[in-house]
């Protein structure tokens, strides 16, 4: 409520101020509207001089419309009512020209509380009010444009993941119509397999920590099929950074993947293509060694030198040697290898392997181990992992042709949902070993196709192409992964990461050494089952050299027959892929069972993975890898056999 009868003083001075306002339109209505003040923001506003409005009816600063819906009267009433009116809505100025304005209008009463008048304020929010228009037309241009994409699905989730929004794109990829989606959670898309896991959730959360969720994975539409989506999740927050929802974009990438699918295959056939070549290849030079060694002691026997001999059997024993190592490197390609998994540590098997390393990269390259304090055990092959990081310790040095620094290093690492998704893991606890060199780097197209069998940079002769495919075939049948990083000019980082193993691996005075074998058998009897005839043959001439009975069955029903009657067995020996229904460690559980103190040697070139692979023997239970030399078989079975 103003004063209408203020000191003279004071009076005058809130007309100076008044007269002095140009933003604002300031006058005053008589107690029937008409004005009695007229300040310059008036003036500027309305296009008035005060002698040519002074005395006029305010409502001549109103459109006809309002006018006729006697919108000045209803608003003096107000005021004089309620104590004050405030609107917006189109004016008019003197030259017939419109503006929005903000209109408030108080109530003037003299000392007694008798109305005497009005004072009006009156603002010009034309170009706020233009902005704003502008503003819920793009915003309306966009919920239409959304509304007609159908080649993405893009609809909004409150912040409990419930649809808020639909648009045709979502219903043709998702199968459900807006009315039928609308306030449901968004997780029904997802797989159960999905579900489960809580992908649905952490998706959410991801988004709401890292500011976007971004995957591919399969979804369900409403008829239960399934389809490759492509998904990116962005969180939606107000001014002051609350979170008030999420938008959601889905693409169908079904054909796309199909068509990359078939790339894929293509690409396999290719390398399997590559792979046949290079086997020919270096098989031939093999087999034409070993042959031709083998006909020319044949020549020489025939003449009667069989001094001559030593050296053709000494080239055949060299072509069969590069043949096994051949072999064994494909079948860790493959992840056929047969691995003798033990709880290892990293840091005590660094340690026995830095001189060798030293050794091998030459004075030129500074080695430098680090091991990380209180390293996880893993349960590995480590005569394997020996042989892999020894071959990358070759590689960083081939990329340091001038010299550099070579650093080994072990760390303990934890890999979230995010992280065991980049590096194709499952999430879990992981001891990872890292060689990183100073060299040359390598190319995007090089890391590319680094692990593809018979790959390789280096010049004709000096590589086999098959030591990273070796490595990464290793780590992958271990339950881990190998990753490169790497940049030209810069170096080289090369990391395995093997799984945190529960068990301690055993202290070096905690090995149990090796019994000391004694020089031949005293009549015990071993079974040999092989479907091999020449493997038979030899091995059973070993055992009868060593002072052993064999009994011999070509595959695993023969070989259980005996096994389950009362035949004298101290010794088992099968191959592990058998015709005639039963592998090697089928028949090996199926003869333990009268005869739980068996010992077993398995010798094989091929492990299955559920005879070995995947499954750690028990005890008494031991593998011999072919190819083998008599020596070491002979061997082998007289440490069984003491022990």
């Amino acid at each position: 409520m103003a004063d209408h009868n203020l000191p003279a003083d004071v009076a005058g001075r809130f007309e100076l101020l008044v007269q002095s306002v140009t933003d604002y339109a300031i006058y005053m209505l008589d107690r029937q509207g008409r004005v009695s003040s007229w300040n310059p923001g008036a003036r500027r506003f309305k296009g008035y001089e005060a002698d040519e409005i002074i005395g006029e009816h305010f409502s001549r600063f109103y459109t006809p419309e309002e006018r006729q819906r006697e919108i000045p009267r209803i608003a003096l009433e107000t005021a004089e009512r309620e104590g004050r009116f405030e609107a917006e809505g189109w004016r008019v100025r003197k030259d017939g020209t419109r503006f929005w304005a903000n209109v408030v209008i108080d109530p003037i009463r003299d000392a007694s509380g008798m109305l005497v008048g009005y004072a009006k304020v009156t603002r010009d929010l034309t170009e706020r009010r233009a902005a704003e228009e502008e503003l819920r037309a793009s915003e309306e241009r966009f919920r239409l444009l959304v509304q007609s994409v159908t080649d993405y699905a893009i609809y909004m989730l409150d912040p409990d993941g419930r649809v808020s929004s639909w648009n045709a794109g979502a219903e043709r990829f998702k199968g459900y119509a807006a009315d039928e989606i609308m306030g449901e959670h968004f997780s029904r898309f997802y797989t159960e397999e999905d579900r489960a896991a809580g992908t649905p959730h952490s998706a959410l959360r991801t988004a709401t920590d890292e500011g976007r969720f971004e995957a591919e994975g399969w979804r369900v539409r409403k008829d239960g099929s399934r389809f490759w989506a492509s998904v990116i999740i962005d969180p939606i927050r107000n001014d002051a950074g609350d979170l008030i929802g999420f938008a959601k974009v889905t693409r169908d990438l079904t054909e796309k993947r199909a068509i990359e699918e078939q790339l894929r295959q293509s690409q396999k056939m290719e390398a399997v293509g590559q792979l046949t070549g290079g086997l020919a290849h270096d098989f031939n030079n093999l087999l034409t060694g070993i042959s031709g060694s083998l006909e020319m002691m044949q020549v020489r026997m025939a003449q009667g030198r069989t001094h001559d001999c030593d050296r053709y059997f000494t080239a055949a024993q060299g072509a069969v040697r590069r043949a096994s190592a051949l072999t064994h490197r494909l079948l860790a390609f493959s992840r056929r290898q047969t691995l003798d998994p033990k709880p290892t540590n990293v840091n005590r098997l660094l340690s026995g392997l830095e001189e060798l390393v030293r050794r091998t990269v030459g004075p030129a390259v500074k080695v430098d181990v680090v091991g990380t304090s209180g390293v996880w055990p893993t349960l590995i092959d480590p005569n394997q992992l020996e042989n892999a990081i020894l071959n990358l310790c070759i590689n960083a040095r081939d990329a340091m042709p001038d010299g550099g620094m070579l650093t080994i290093e072990t760390a303990n690492r934890w890999l979230d949902e995010r992280a065991a998704r980049q590096q194709d893991l499952p999430i879990g606890q992981y001891v990872s070993i890292c060689v990183t060199d100073t060299g040359s780097g390598m190319t995007a197209d090089v890391i590319a196709k680094a692990f593809d069998p018979f790959f390789t940079t280096k010049p004709l002769g000096e590589g086999t192409g098959l030591g990273l495919s070796m490595i990464y075939g290793f780590a992958r049948q271990s339950g881990g992964q190998i990753r490169i990083y790497s940049e030209v000019g810069q170096g080289t980082t090369m990391c395995l990461y093997l799984p945190r193993h529960d068990e301690d691996a055993p202290a070096d005075d905690e090995v149990e050494p090796r019994p000391t074998p004694s020089p031949s058998g005293e009549g015990e009897v071993v079974l040999v089952i092989d479907d091999e005839p020449t493997i038979r043959m030899l091995v059973a001439e070993v055992l009868a050299e060593s002072g052993y009975a064999v009994i011999e069955a070509t595959d695993g029903p023969a070989g259980l027959r005996v096994l389950e009657s009362n035949a004298r067995i101290d010794l088992l020996i099968t191959d592990v892929g058998l015709p005639g229904g039963m592998n090697g460690r089928q028949v090996a559980d199926a003869a333990r069972q009268n005869r739980p103190d068996l010992k077993v040697l398995f010798i094989t070139g091929y492990a299955e993975n559920a005879v070995i692979g995947r499954t750690r023997l028990t005890n008494g239970m031991h593998v011999l890898t072919k190819p083998f030399q008599m020596e070491v078989l002979a061997d082998r079975i007289r440490e069984i056999l003491e022990h």
